[in-house]
């Protein structure tokens, strides 16, 4: 790291989602900055997909995700994304402080939670980190808790939700729309064939969100959002190959190809299903747009 990043106050973690309690972080870095430009450590990927890929939980967001709604909310002066391979997971706690924290960003304060772990098998905590802290001059705190229906808001609930198709519980917990941003690809084109041209976006990862229908907002290119219905899943009643989302702008847009959409969704309104031939289908998605009308203006 360069002069210029530092000094720093530190929050260490994964912010998948950057949902409320991760805001609440961004909120306590800020507050005592000063001075200091207030900085997100993360890694990529990250240590559970690292040690044990087939088990990590689906991301909420990929990384270039993250780092445009830090942009666009302005939430941190800097961020340090930390390669996470063989070289960093065998590095100890007591150097992976001196290297990072102290020597990189010059740290003040760092902020953690209260269940942050670290350096070679996960050997440091909060206490050796708070008495690393005592010899290299900087704070540590522990992060606010932020607790939403008696429990405590985190990346796993908003996961959970997606999941059970409990969208307005996991915008709740985000404290915004749940979003994601993909490049528009050419598909099997059914839905023009009958009326409902779709916009496709393969999300490139495993998603957290439950497979079926959903009313959304979408906007392009020009950032212009629109009402729009999305379906996401493998589209059987065409035979569909692998996990797609499938985009229907309401109003207002023609020719996507290749241009970059963030999807923003409202609300869950059924789960994907086959239907016998596409006269069916498109009986169906005529009550999909009715009903996506009807959550986008209440």
């Amino acid at each position: 790291m360069r002069p210029a990043h530092r000094p720093s106050v530190v929050a260490i973690g994964n912010f998948d989602g950057l949902h409320r309690g991760h805001r609440a972080i961004l909120q306590q870095l800020s507050d005592c900055a000063g001075s200091a430009k207030t900085t997100l450590v993360t890694f990529e990927p990250t240590p559970r997909e690292y040690f044990d890929a087939a088990s990590a939980p689906p991301r909420l967001n990929r990384l270039s995700e993250t780092v445009a709604m830090l942009s666009e909310g302005q939430l941190v002066d800097q961020l340090l994304c930390l390669r996470f391979d063989a070289v960093l997971a065998s590095t100890s706690p007591d150097d992976f402080v001196r290297r990072v924290v102290v020597d990189g960003l010059g740290c003040r304060t760092v902020i953690v939670g209260e269940d942050f772990r670290y350096g070679a098998e996960r050997a440091g905590d909060v206490r050796s980190l708070t008495q690393a802290g005592e010899r290299g001059g900087f704070d540590v705190d522990v992060a606010r808790t932020v607790v939403d229906d008696g429990e405590r808001v985190s990346s796993t609930r908003v996961r959970e939700s997606l999941a059970a198709g409990e969208l307005r519980q996991a915008n709740r917990l985000l404290g915004q729309r749940y979003r994601v941003t993909g490049r528009v690809q050419a598909g099997q084109q059914a839905g023009r064939t009958i009326g409902f041209p779709t916009a496709n976006l393969r999300l490139r990862r495993k998603a957290a969100l439950r497979h079926g229908v959903y009313a959304v907002r979408v906007t392009t290119g020009n950032a212009v959002a629109v009402p729009g219905v999305a379906n996401y899943g493998t589209r059987p009643t065409v035979s569909g190959q692998g996990a797609l989302l499938e985009v229907h702008c309401l109003e207002g847009v023609h020719d996507l190809y290749g241009d970059r959409l963030w999807v923003e969704f409202v609300d869950f309104i059924r789960p994907e299903r086959r239907f016998d031939g596409l006269p069916a289908l498109k009986q169906q998605i005529e009550r999909d747009v009715a009903d996506a009308w009807q959550r986008l203006e209440n």
